[in-house]
């Protein structure tokens, strides 16, 4: 159904010049917030519906950027999902997974939202430290240029800005009547046309000899058949690769160093959880030289890496510096895995399961609760947890301190770090003793690189 015809004063609102002197429809960046916008606070979705549909419809919008989209059915799509939040507050991440869209398409659309004056921020969105990204909220406005374009008449109101007490003309209301139409109905994403190459075919393969084909036949079904030539079978070759076909793209260089950082994460048991593109960083050199996620391990097996990672990657690099100038062929890169392969030492390593020590968490918000956690359950007036209730004997505690000095002294103070983690300092001394928790503790505040056990 075609729309009616727009008001007089519409044309009006392509050419009076915002306060930018502009033509058009142009909201300047400090009038884009709730305490500085010129227009109204929308009463509900349905209504500002209308006046997105009278923007697109009109076009008053008017861009200052000679690039970029422009006001149009991906503006009304990203307007039609704002109008079901509450709050609007969308994530532009949200936006992007719901539209199928790209991100700086999405952010485009919603500066083009606000500079139209339908958008007004409440809070701009931030990055905070430790936290992420904060998405911006918005109240849903309507210009003061549709009121005057449709000719409404609108009072002060305490809630809105502004409130519409009546319509000056019939045409005006004929004109709310079309937008309240297109408002009501659901604008989808257009349908991409798929040109269809036509092919040609000889007529001896486009005919078929069955009841199926749709062409003349040209030969008799009867007619005796070639066999196909026995000297393409059996040579081991692909026939797609033979073929030059339709074969995935090979990896660049930066492909290359992602997926050998990916093999090292995934393989690498002190390099779990350590972000890929890092990684790929720290091993750029090497994935341009050709190595392997096995031989760059190898080169990690030749030294027992230590019992308490603080930074695996800047640890990763410290280890590899120079190696690809040292095995700087492929021979002496087989050979070091060869070596690692054979290798007792390096199969007991690979057999092993490395013992990370627990560490604090990061996030300040993180100990904030902890600590606070803490606080309230000591300040109950329960007995803690940790208090042991029945005393070991004398033969078990000297058991108990004999297997914590072995496993200390081997490199693995895991039970007294558990005791004074859980129970604290006080019962991890009544249980293992004074000496050998003072000597995990000084162990804590030296250096990784350090381990515990006798020189080899």
């Amino acid at each position: 159904m075609p729309s009616a015809p727009l008001p007089a004063c519409a044309p009006e609102a392509q050419n009076s010049g915002p306060a930018t002197g502009g033509p058009g429809l142009h909201v300047p960046d400090p009038a884009q917030w709730i305490s500085t916008t010129t227009g109204r606070i929308a009463p509900d979705t349905y209504t500002w519906m209308q006046a997105v549909h009278w923007a697109s419809d009109t076009q008053a919008h008017t861009p200052i950027r000679s690039h970029g989209p422009r006001f149009g059915r991906t503006t009304l799509r990203i307007a039609q999902l704002l109008a079901q939040l509450t709050p609007c507050r969308p994530g532009v991440g949200y936006l992007v997974r719901m539209l199928k869209l790209s991100e700086r398409t999405v952010q485009y659309h919603l500066s083009i939202l606000r500079e139209s004056g339908l958008l007004s921020y409440t809070a701009k969105g931030s990055r905070v430290r430790q936290v992420g990204g904060r998405a911006s909220e918005f109240v849903r406005t309507i210009p003061a240029k549709f009121d005057e374009a449709i000719g409404l008449r609108t009072a002060e109101s305490g809630s809105f800005i502004r409130k519409v007490v009546g319509v000056d003309t019939e045409e005006g209301r004929h004109t709310l009547a079309q937008l309240g139409k297109k408002a009501a109905r659901t604008v989808r994403r257009a349908k991409r046309r798929t040109v269809r190459k036509a092919r040609t075919r000889s007529s001896s393969t486009s005919s078929r000899c069955t009841p199926m084909g749709v062409g003349a036949v040209t030969f008799s079904p009867a007619a005796p058949t070639n066999n196909p030539s026995e000297n393409g079978f059996g040579n081991g070759k692909d026939q797609q690769a033979r073929r030059g076909g339709k074969g995935g793209r090979g990896l660049n260089r930066v492909g290359r160093r992602h997926q050998l950082g990916l093999e090292l994460v995934q393989q690498v048991t002190w390099l779990s959880g350590s972000p890929v593109p890092r990684v790929a960083w720290a091993v750029r050199h090497l994935a341009d030289a050709g190595w392997t996620a096995h031989q760059v391990i190898a080169v990690l097996a030749q030294r027992t890496p230590a019992t308490r990672v603080h930074r695996p990657v800047g640890f990763l690099t410290a280890r590899l510096a120079g190696a690809e100038l040292l095995y700087d062929t492929e021979a002496k890169r087989e050979a070091i895995v060869a070596w690692w392969r054979d290798s007792p030492q390096a199969a007991r390593d690979r057999h092993a399961e490395w013992a990370g020590t627990w560490q604090a968490p990061r996030s300040s918000a993180v100990q904030n609760l902890f600590r606070n956690a803490w606080a309230r359950a000591r300040a109950t007036s329960r007995p803690p947890v940790a208090v042991l209730d029945d005393q070991p004997t004398n033969e078990e505690q000297r058991e108990a301190r004999t297997t914590a000095w072995r496993q200390y002294l081997s490199g693995r103070p895991a039970l007294v770090t558990s005791a004074l983690a859980i129970a604290g300092r006080e019962q991890a001394e009544q249980i293992y003793g004074r000496d050998l928790v003072e000597r995990v503790l000084r162990l804590r505040t030296t250096s990784s690189h350090l381990r515990t056990g006798p020189a080899r």
